[in-house]
C-alpha cells in the first residue's frame, strides 16, 4: 500500500527548498519539479520561488555559470552539449550566452586536444580513415563544434 503524501506548510516548504538550493545551485525548473513533488499549490509555488530569489537561494545566472564551469572542467563537455543541457533546463538564451563566457577559449582548445589524444590512445582501429571518423564522432558527441573537431582530428592523424 502506498504511503500518504506528507503535506507541507508554505514555511516548511520554503525552508526545505532553501536547503535544497543551498546544497548546490539549482535552476527554476528543478525547484518547480521539487515543489510539484511536494504537492504545493500554484500560488504557494510562486510565493516560495519569489522568496528563494529574493533571498538569493535561486539565481538562474549563478546556476548557469557554475553548470558551465563544472561540465567543462569535470566532464570535459563542449559548448554545444552544455548549451543543449542548459536549454533543456529552460535557461534563457541571454543567460546561456553569458554563462558560456566562463570558458576560456584557449583552455577550451587545449581541453579538446587532451580529450582527443586520450581517446586516440584507446582506439584500436588500424584504418586511418575509420580511426579519424571514430575520433570525430566521439568529439561531436562530447559537444564540440564540428569545425574544431575536424581540424583537431586532421592535425592528430596526419
Amino acid at each position: 500500500m502506498k504511503e500518504p503524501q506528507k503535506s507541507y506548510t508554505v514555511k516548511e516548504a520554503t525552508i526545505k527548498l532553501m536547503q535544497f538550493c543551498a546544497y548546490r545551485d539549482r535552476c527554476h525548473k528543478e525547484v518547480e519539479e521539487k515543489l510539484r513533488e511536494m504537492n504545493m499549490i500554484t500560488a504557494a509555488q510562486e510565493q516560495i520561488i519569489m522568496e528563494l530569489m529574493q533571498e538569493d537561494f535561486l539565481n538562474e545566472e549563478r546556476f548557469a555559470r557554475s553548470f558551465v564551469r563544472g561540465k567543462f572542467r569535470i566532464k570535459k563537455w563542449g559548448k554545444i552539449k552544455i548549451k543543449h543541457e542548459l536549454k533543456f533546463r529552460e535557461i534563457s538564451t541571454p543567460i546561456i550566452k553569458l554563462a558560456l563566457t566562463e570558458i576560456d577559449q584557449q583552455k577550451y582548445i587545449t581541453t579538446l586536444y587532451e580529450v582527443a589524444e586520450k581517446k586516440l590512445k584507446l582506439l584500436k582501429e588500424p584504418d586511418k580513415f575509420k580511426k579519424k571518423k571514430k575520433l570525430a564522432d566521439f568529439l561531436l558527441r562530447k559537444g564540440y563544434e564540428s569545425a574544431l573537431v575536424y581540424e583537431t582530428a586532421n592535425e592528430l592523424l596526419e
